[in-house]
């Protein structure tokens, strides 16, 4: 997901920092109020932070696509503490990833913002509450979520390199070529984070219960794995 500095033409890296800003700009606002409401999900915005900066920096080269592959842990975080909050938390991780280790790129950050920070939390939490109201078990509600999630984060990237870099090939051909360079490494790696995702949810409703309750991920008598 991280697209590298200089493969996005100026306009269209620039292009993908307006509907970036606009999330993380209600991200924050939902952090504020967040952290006056429910004072226990100050620790949990910390620790979900820590967690999407290291499952993400873990990165596997894509050479064709000009990027990498990896988890991303934002399907996990919108579900805790919900999708606006979890965009904020990526485009952190991405900057500072940017910034120190050269993974994806400054002019680039708009457009990761948007494939893991924005689709990856919402596609990943709306799966999520899905899998709620068609009563499935938390384990397997969250698992479809880390891998729809992932998959998502990754068909927004392809559409993000197509958009810039299809030549004269039509956009969705070059955007399912790009897809299709992901999947050998990242259609395990969905699943792995699917995995991830459900274990995590069902160990912290068997452990603590109660932090799922505060922050409105389960009502009480919905922890059941």
């Amino acid at each position: 997901m991280h697209i590298a500095e200089g493969i996005l033409p100026v306009e269209w890296a620039a292009a993908w920092f307006a509907p970036a800003a606009a999330v993380v700009a209600k991200g924050l606002k939902d952090i504020k109020k967040r952290s006056e409401e429910i004072p226990v999900s100050k620790p949990f915005m910390g620790i979900l932070g820590a967690a999407v900066f290291i499952i993400s920096l873990l990165p596997i080269p894509v050479p064709i696509a000009g990027t990498s592959s990896h988890p991303t842990g934002t399907p996990l975080a919108a579900i805790l503490i919900g999708p606006f909050v979890s965009t904020v938390l990526a485009a952190v991780a991405l900057f500072f990833q940017a910034l120190f280790f050269a993974h994806g790129g400054l002019t680039t950050l708009g457009a990761n913002i948007v494939s893991m920070g924005v689709v990856g939390s919402f596609v990943g939490y709306s799966i999520f509450f899905l899998g709620k109201r068609a009563r499935l078990p938390l384990f397997w509600a969250a698992a479809l979520a880390g891998v729809v999630g992932d998959l998502a984060v990754y068909l927004t990237t392809s559409l993000e390199l197509a958009l810039a870099l299809h030549g004269q090939q039509p956009v969705l051909l070059a955007m399912a070529t790009f897809f299709v360079a992901y999947l050998p490494t990242q259609l395990p790696l969905a699943f792995l984070e699917g995995a991830f995702t459900g274990l995590a949810l069902r160990f912290v409703a068997e452990r603590r219960p109660d932090i799922l309750w505060r922050l409105g991920v389960v009502a009480p008598e919905g922890t059941k794995s």
